[in-house]
């Protein structure tokens, strides 16, 4: 702590108004942000230091208005009522100022401590548009700092202004909204009562600020002032003489109110410089383009078809250097290490499992930084637009298209980022066809497969896993409109944002974060699972042998060597290891399992990837390393997991493990990102069912009309 000193700032304002890229640069943090509305869907916390004092900075959920229509509004609503937060900063989007300053019209009436941000000025003064802050300041009863959260102009006097409002004792008496008389009149009367009720509880700035949210028929409030039903009694006559004088609901008065104070903000200290805004309106050109409705959808797809083809054909090379570096490090630990279990443990287990996994690195990298730009860019909003009348079609909402394609990253961010969508029951089905969506986890199994099974066609199979995991979602949410009740359809509407040009360093600190985070699964899950595995394959050692191996091995070699003897020893060691496989723990889960996995042609070791996969679907790369390690060392040194993956089955059935891969059960920590969105383990049952049913029965199908085709 620098001084102390600590103080609680709450950050607030709309979606999309660069909020979370504020909260980083102060907070020195690498929080997801993105050009789309709700990328915040949680309170996130975190301190910086200045001056004398330690600022524990809380990023609020975007807000439009401090309603309960969200699950975001309700949690800002909350905790703004709880007063957990002694100063407030309210970002407020320069090139949009007159849409923020409606959040900031409820937010003055309050009397706290407040700083106000006019941040992306770049984006006003690139539209020409001069703001007066001292003005704006003099208004709004509080500091008004122009800042760009990208470039960090503005921080230094940002902090300085949090200092000095930290060091003032007494609140600002609150901004008073000119309301009709007949309004003005109703909150007088209700404040007056609520003073009686709560005498010296509250200072006639927060007893009136009560009085316009009970007459706004906000629900929170009301219940708690469950216990004066004389106050709910005066409250419900106002409001409804309110609404028959004035022909309108009681809350639409207020807010025609709000809007009539806004503009007049807006006229007092805004203006164009130079009139017409000389500039070229990228955003409208690039929509005319991306957003046309013959050319848009096609544009998406092959948008996403360039994505996947990149992945995998820049990623090649880096994976050779990666793989030609683990192999050095295998013989290298391996000639340093003495024969026995700490080698083998060492070399066919840790090395073997993890090093198996992490040559896919450079195409998770490469992934994640077209999900950046995506992201970003604002071209994700679109999308969902693009696809909002298709999705329909399926019993999707548009809007969750976002968290699908952000499942293309990591299913569990995904699963979270379904707050997006109103609707219950929409978001339900949003949850659950989610974990469908081919996510960077199970990526390395697909290049490993693409690559052992079809060489010559091995981008486009992998791109076709992405189609079928995106067709596969449509689908099952076909099936879920069917099951789950029908509720009132919600209508699509979605804020979006003008185009920006990410920078170089969001970019990259995403795909670090990203590539750290799969890392941190190789060092943390992968190794913990390919030590496990390596002692599963290898105990127990006390196996009743159905032939004398040793006793043949050992006669064998008091024979004079020849080529005939050689391919034989080899034969009968190759036995010994099966029945040692057969035999050993994994060995017998495996065939305990593997009635379920034999109508779809899957040996015991793939039933074993299977089964390691539903820790973490990354875990099934480093299944088939530890699996075929030994005979990776047997055979020549140019045979790769790829070469020796490729002699086990055809490509069919191939085809089928990758399908039923890519659908199968969720991973643990999705099932529990489910079991907490969704409400109940319930659901998180049915999503574990729903998946592996739909899974096998496809996997079945390819399987069965493979065999007829060939």
């Amino acid at each position: 702590m620098a001084g102390g000193k600590e103080i609680t700032v709450g950050l607030i304002g709309n979606p999309n108004s660069g909020k979370t890229s504020l909260f980083n640069r102060l907070c020195h943090s690498k929080d997801p942000v993105g050009n789309y509305p709700r990328v915040t869907v949680a309170i996130r916390e975190r301190t910086f230091d200045h001056a004398e004092w330690t600022f524990r900075l809380a990023d609020l959920p975007g807000v439009y208005a401090l309603t309960t229509q969200t699950p975001e509004e309700s949690s800002a609503r909350d905790y703004i009522h709880e007063e957990r937060a002694q100063i407030w900063m309210n970002v407020l989007d320069a090139g949009n100022l007159e849409r923020s300053l409606y959040l900031t019209s409820q937010l003055v009436e309050m009397g706290r401590r407040m700083v106000f941000v006019l941040n992306m000025i770049d984006e006003a003064e690139y539209k020409r548009l001069v703001i007066d802050a001292e003005a704006l300041s003099r208004r709004l009863g509080g500091p008004v700092i122009k800042v760009n959260s990208i470039t960090g102009q503005g921080l230094e006097a940002l902090r300085a202004a949090l200092v000095s409002m930290a060091q003032q004792e007494r609140a600002p008496a609150p901004v008073i909204i000119d309301y009709d008389d007949h309004l003005a009149a109703a909150v007088t009367r209700v404040q007056q009562l609520i003073v009686d009720l709560h005498p010296d509880a509250m200072t006639p700035g927060q007893s009136r600020w009560l009085a316009i949210k009970l007459l706004e028929g906000d629900d929170a409030l009301l219940r708690r002032e469950g216990d004066h039903g004389h106050l709910l009694e005066m409250v419900g006559r106002e409001r409804q003489d309110l609404a028959q004088e004035h022909g309108g609901e009681c809350e639409m008065l207020f807010a025609d109110a709000r809007y009539a104070h806004v503009h007049t903000l807006m006229a007092a200290t805004m203006v164009r410089a130079g009139g017409s805004v000389p500039h070229v309106d990228w955003t409208a050109r690039l929509d005319a383009l991306l957003l046309h409705r013959v050319l848009g959808l096609p544009l998406f797809i092959f948008i996403l078809w360039l994505m996947f083809q990149t992945t995998f054909t820049l990623g090649k090379l880096p994976m050779g250097w990666i793989e030609a570096g683990v192999g050095w490090i295998k013989e290298g630990v391996g000639g340093l290490l003495p024969a026995g279990m700490v080698h083998d443990l060492v070399v066919n287990g840790v090395i073997a499992g993890v090093g198996g996994t992490i040559i896919f690195l450079p195409n998770i990298v490469i992934l994640f930084f077209f999900m950046a730009i995506f992201s970003e860019s604002g071209y994700l909003t679109r999308a969902a637009f693009l696809m909002d009348r298709l999705m329909h079609a399926f019993g999707l909402h548009g809007k969750a298209l976002i968290p699908l394609v952000i499942g293309f990253g990591c299913n569990v961010p995904a699963v979270l980022a379904t707050r997006t969508i109103e609707s219950e029951r929409a978001r339900l089905i949003a949850i659950l066809v989610n974990p469908f969506i081919l996510c960077a986890a199970r990526l390395p199994v697909f290049i490993l497969f693409a690559g052992a099974f079809f060489s010559d066609r091995a981008a486009s199979m992998v791109f076709l896993m992405y189609m079928i995991s995106i067709m596969m979602s449509m689908f099952g949410s076909v099936l879920l409109n069917r099951i789950l009740p029908r509720g009132m359809e919600e209508s699509f509407i979605m804020e979006l944002p003008p185009y920006r040009l990410p920078t170089v360093k969001s970019l990259t600190w995403h795909m670090w974060d990203n590539a750290m985070d799969f890392l941190n699964k190789i060092g943390g899950v992968i190794l913990v699972g390919s030590m496990v595995l390596w002692f599963m394959k290898e105990f127990p050692k006390d196996i009743t042998w159905s032939v004398d191996y040793a006793g043949q091995i050992e006669q064998m070699q008091k024979q004079p060597e020849t080529p005939e003897l050689k391919e034989a020893m080899s034969q009968l060691t190759r036995q010994r290891d099966q029945e040692a496989l057969a035999n050993s723990y994994l060995g017998r889960i495996a065939r305990t399992v593997a009635p379920i996995f034999a109508p779809l042609e899957l040996s015991w070791r793939d039933t074993v990837a299977i089964l390691t996969g539903l820790m973490a679907k990354e875990v099934v790369v480093a299944s088939y390393a530890v699996l075929y390690s030994e005979e990776r060392e047997q055979a020549a040194e140019s045979s790769s997991l790829r070469e020796l993956l490729s002699k086990t089955m055809s490509p069919w059935v191939a085809f089928a493990f990758m399908v039923f891969t890519l659908l199968y059960t969720p991973c643990l920590a999705t099932i529990a990102a489910i079991r907490r969105e969704a409400g109940s383990w319930k659901w998180a049952g049915f999503s574990v069912g729903f998946s592996m049913v739909i899974a096998w029965s496809l996997a079945f199908l390819i399987v069965n009309v493979g065999r007829w085709l060939t």
